[in-house]
């Protein structure tokens, strides 16, 4: 697991993280996989898919250990949900 601190700002790697889920991920999706998660390198635009967020990162680090890791989940306008959503 990464130890040092990301260089590039929460809105910095969100937006890194959108540009590169839209360009390199989204055209790639198949049906099967909505809400399943993407973790994303906003450094190096490498990318893991599974149902599983912490499947996804561990592949994802496993590859390239990276401080900059944006998580986006297929079909969700967020990554998780907190509350009853009432």
């Amino acid at each position: 697991m990464p130890t040092t601190q990301s260089p590039r700002t929460l809105d910095e790697r969100a937006r890194l993280g959108s540009e590169f889920f839209d360009r390199r991920v989204k055209p790639t999706l198949r049906p099967e996989q909505d809400g399943q998660f993407v973790a994303i390198d906003v450094g190096t635009g490498d990318f893991e898919i599974d149902a599983d967020d912490y499947a996804a990162v561990t592949r994802l680090l496993g590859r390239n250990p990276a401080d900059d890791i944006w998580l986006v989940r297929v079909g969700f306008p967020t990554t998780c949900r907190m509350g009853s959503g009432r």
